[in-house]
C-alpha cells in the first residue's frame, strides 16, 4: 500500500517533469522556425545554382576528381549558391543605381510588358511593394479594420484611397495580410471613416503579423475617435 507521502512525491516530480519539457519547447520551438525557414531560402537559393555548379563539375572533372566532387558536394552547393545568390542581388541593386542600368531594367519592363500572364503578376507584385515603401496619400498606411466580423479587428495597409461612384464617400482598399506568411491575405474595400488609423511603423505591423502577435507595440488605437471620423467624411456616433 502506497503511503500519501509518495503519492505527493511522485505528483511533484511529474509535475516538474512536465514543466521541465514545456520549458524546453518553448526554447526550442522559436530556434526551430528559424532554422525551417532558413534551410527553406537556402534550398531555394540552392535549386537556382545547382545546374551551374553541375556543369562546372562536369568541366573539371578531367583535371580533378576531387574538385568535382566538392562541386556536387551538398553543402558546398548550397553555400556557393547562396554566395552567388547575394553577389547577383548586390549587382542588380549596384546596376539600378546607374542610369545606365535604369534604362536596361526599364527595357526589360517593357518586354515583360508585352506577355500577358507575366506583365500582370510583376506589375502587380511591383506597385504593392511600392506602395509599402511610399508614405500614404491619406492618414497612416497600417490600420486596423473590422474584420472578419464587426467585433473583430484585423492588422492591414492601406494601398489605395477610391471614392464611391454614387456618393463620392472615400472608400479604402486594404491589404489584410494573413500570419506567419504575410506575402497571403485579403483585399478589403472599407469606408474611410470607418478605418482606424494606428501610430504603428510597416516593420512593426510585419513584425506582428509573422510572429502571430508576440511582438506587438504596447498600445495600440482600438477605434477611431468621433472627430477622426468626421474629419474622414463619416457621421460621429
Amino acid at each position: 500500500m502506497q503511503h500519501p507521502e509518495n503519492d505527493t512525491s511522485l505528483g511533484r516530480q511529474g509535475l516538474h517533469l512536465s514543466r521541465t519539457l514545456l520549458i524546453g519547447f518553448f526554447t526550442v520551438a522559436p530556434l526551430w522556425v528559424t532554422w525551417l525557414v532558413f534551410d527553406f531560402l537556402l534550398g531555394i537559393l540552392a535549386n537556382a545554382g545547382r545546374p551551374l555548379l553541375r556543369g562546372a563539375a562536369v568541366a573539371v572533372s578531367p583535371v580533378s576528381e576531387t574538385l568535382a566532387a566538392w562541386l556536387l558536394d551538398s553543402a558546398f552547393q548550397k553555400t556557393v549558391a547562396v554566395a552567388l545568390a547575394l553577389g547577383a542581388l548586390y549587382g542588380i541593386g549596384l546596376l539600378a543605381s546607374w542610369v545606365l542600368g535604369r534604362k536596361l531594367i526599364a527595357a526589360v519592363e517593357a518586354l515583360l510588358a508585352r506577355l500577358p500572364l507575366i506583365q500582370t503578376i510583376y506589375n502587380g507584385t511591383k506597385r504593392f511593394l511600392h506602395t509599402l515603401r511610399e508614405p500614404p496619400v491619406t492618414g497612416q498606411r497600417v490600420v486596423l479594420i473590422s474584420f472578419p466580423t464587426p467585433e473583430m479587428k484585423a492588422v492591414g495597409f492601406v494601398t489605395k484611397i477610391m471614392r464611391d461612384t454614387d456618393t463620392g464617400r472615400e472608400l479604402a482598399a486594404v491589404y489584410v495580410p494573413t500570419s506567419p506568411n504575410p506575402t497571403s491575405g485579403y483585399i478589403e474595400i472599407v469606408p474611410l471613416d470607418e478605418v482606424v488609423q494606428t501610430d504603428w511603423s510597416i516593420e512593426e505591423a510585419m513584425s506582428f503579423v509573422m510572429t502571430g502577435g508576440a511582438n506587438a507595440p504596447d498600445t495600440v488605437r482600438y477605434q477611431t475617435s468621433a472627430a477622426a471620423r468626421t474629419a474622414a467624411g463619416g457621421t460621429a456616433p
